[in-house]
């Protein structure tokens, strides 16, 4: 039976707004706005929903319960504190198709009136934003530095989404710094309330050998605890010279209040996903159906055939084949 979507929005709605926010142009900046200039007592359209966003994630992501317990966590010990020390900046990594792009699009969507499209919901993408990079690499760090510390003045309640950070070129990541710490003033910007989250493959092989020997051990996956994958996460960064936060003080001055880890899903998992998308649809779930979805996803390893290679990436588009 799908899992039943309650007052929790569908999440196949909030994956296609975050696709057409992407492309959307600079929001304008309205007189609400501007008035959070002037004192921090405004929060702009910041309207946390924390029981929408804990039903949400409990019914349709699938397989992640070190994400949703850590991320649900260090949010509501963020919003809760009323004179934060430093902005939340939480960095998510894992395997293809694994929820990260849905959790960072849920945080939009639970956190913000407007959600993706509020005018504090900032998402930047290395090919849309930074197509040229390292040959337009001064350009882009002082146009990434003028527009965060331009939406941070405007309002300090925003939300920074960073998409593919493993496709950004070094050092242009390195510009954030000064946004990310602890200083009570940035530039003369009153900063401590943002939100930032960066989105990154990194990791996600690293994580998912974690979890391949955890259940050749016969341990349950909900065995699995942060203090395993943190490590092997931040050394899987450190190493990669593609990723955005190579040799970056971002790393190297723990300015990161959470590495969040996605484990790989495996058949389950995916079944749990072709029942929400047909829910979605508004569709009964026919077995021949999952049943087809399923036996036409590839699995790794070789021998175990485990885990699904693109998670539920591809969910959607397959059911079609099969109705």
């Amino acid at each position: 039976m799908a899992a039943a979507t309650g007052g929790c929005r569908p999440w196949r709605s909030l994956l296609l707004g975050l696709l057409g926010f992407v492309s959307a142009a600079a929001a304008a900046w309205d007189l609400t706005s501007l008035r959070c200039n002037f004192g921090n007592f405004c929060e702009c359209d910041f309207r946390p929903d924390f029981q929408g966003l804990e039903c949400d994630l409990a019914q349709h992501l699938a397989g992640q319960h070190l994400a949703r317990a850590l991320v649900v966590k260090a949010l509501k010990a963020f919003v809760q504190d009323p004179a934060p020390t430093k902005p939340l900046v939480l960095s998510l990594h894992g395997w293809t198709g694994t929820g990260k792009s849905y959790v960072s699009s849920l945080l939009a969507h639970y956190l913000f009136r407007g959600g993706l499209r509020s005018p504090h919901v900032h998402h930047f993408s290395p090919i849309i934003h930074f197509p040229h990079h390292p040959s337009h690499m001064e350009r882009y760090k002082k146009d990434l530095k003028s527009w965060v510390q331009g939406n941070l003045t405007v309002c300090s309640r925003s939300l920074f989404l960073f998409d593919e950070v493993d496709k950004l070129a070094p050092g242009l990541m390195e510009v954030l710094r000064p946004f990310l710490g602890s200083s009570w003033v940035v530039y003369g910007t009153n900063y401590r309330k943002a939100i930032f989250i960066f989105i990154s493959n990194t990791g996600g092989e690293q994580i998912n050998q974690v979890a391949l020997e955890a259940w050749r051990s016969h341990r349950e996956r909900e065995e699995i605890r942060l203090q395993e994958l943190e490590p092997v996460i931040s050394r899987a960064v450190l190493d990669n010279p593609q990723h955005g936060f190579w040799h970056s003080g971002i790393m190297e001055e723990h300015l990161l209040d959470a590495l969040v880890p996605f484990l790989p899903l495996q058949r389950h998992h995916v079944r749990h996903c072709v029942l929400n998308e047909l829910a979605q649809l508004g569709l009964e779930p026919r077995d021949e159906v999952i049943q087809a979805v399923l036996d036409s996803t590839t699995y790794f390893p070789e021998d175990e055939q485990l885990f699904s290679s693109n998670g539920c990436k591809t969910v959607a588009s397959r059911i079609g084949f099969f109705l």
